[in-house]
């Protein structure tokens, strides 16, 4: 069977990595050349045709234009997109499908072991899934089909659990950066949140002044998010996320009835801004950085 891997990005040479590891040829094809249309654009130099299986490892704003540059109606086409639906292969593909492996790839760390990497497979029919289900296992056990609706959470979910999360790293390490206190003291901490969550529910495994309403330590954090001087977030932002990710928890944790303490210290946190010139000035150049707000 003759693989190809459209896009050399972190999903396409990961793959290509992969399978490499598990005895499985792979070509792995640039996809830029088959955009290509400019003059001085790269020619494509590596032949698409002639494979049984084409694997699309490319951004979702390009899957299209990619997709409708291989002529092989006979292959089978996966695309590994946790967003884009089926129907983006059209009629001329009639066998194809989706083979969305849920993981954060990079080019710079190529994972070896994919046993532990959860696969998300759709296919149009029995045997095209079959088939998807065969591809997928060589790499890993845990297989699951899934229809459009249940992949879309499930793509929102990981940018909450990974990307979001990952900014909150970002936000700290900003916190941190006037102080003689390096990022690496939190990775403890970040490593025994991280393991909490397997074996306990992500609300039961809840911390933090929000989730105790300490009214006392929440006032204090403020105060020192209000004294913090712009870097690469603005200062003020980072405020706002804390209210507001402090509301979010105590909205879900608590009682209606006792839910009004937290308020009224997101409140007077706010007044207290505001009568020190802090919210207008970031407001404006909030609205500078981000033009869509």
């Amino acid at each position: 069977m003759k693989i190809a891997i459209i896009g050399a990005g972190s999903v396409g040479t990961n793959l290509h990595h992969a399978f490499a590891l598990k005895d499985v040829r792979t070509e792995l094809i640039h996809a830029r050349p088959l955009t290509a249309e400019q003059p001085g654009e790269p020619q494509n130099n590596q032949t698409v045709e002639g494979f049984d299986v084409y694997i699309y490892a490319v951004a979702d704003q390009a899957l299209r234009e990619v997709i409708a540059k291989i002529d092989a109606p006979k292959a089978l086409h996966l695309h590994t997109s946790g967003s884009m639906p089926i129907e983006v292969f059209g009629e001329d593909k009639p066998h194809s499908g989706i083979m969305y492996f849920f993981q954060s790839f990079s080019r710079d760390v190529m994972i070896d072991d994919w046993s532990g990497i959860p696969c998300f497979i759709s296919g149009h029919n029995i045997d095209d899934i079959a088939a998807i289900y065969s591809l997928a296992q060589t790499l890993t056990s845990r297989i699951y089909e899934v229809n459009q609706h249940d992949r879309e959470r499930l793509h929102v979910a990981g940018v909450f659990a990974n990307n979001f999360s990952n900014l909150m790293y970002r936000i700290a390490a900003e916190i941190l950066r006037d102080t003689q206190i390096p990022f690496e003291a939190l990775l403890p901490l970040i490593d025994r949140t991280a393991e909490k969550v397997h074996t306990l529910p992500p609300k039961e495994a809840q911390t933090g002044p929000a989730q105790r309403m300490d009214r006392e330590v929440i006032m204090k954090h403020l105060a020192v998010l209000d004294g913090m001087k712009d870097g690469e977030f603005f200062a003020s932002d980072i405020e706002f996320i804390y209210m507001n990710l402090s509301q979010i928890i105590q909205t879900a944790q608590w009682p209606e009835d006792r839910r009004h303490s937290i308020m009224e210290i997101l409140g007077q946190a706010l007044e207290g801004s505001s009568e020190k010139g802090h919210i207008r000035p970031a407001q404006a150049r909030r609205r500078g950085k981000y033009p869509e707000e």
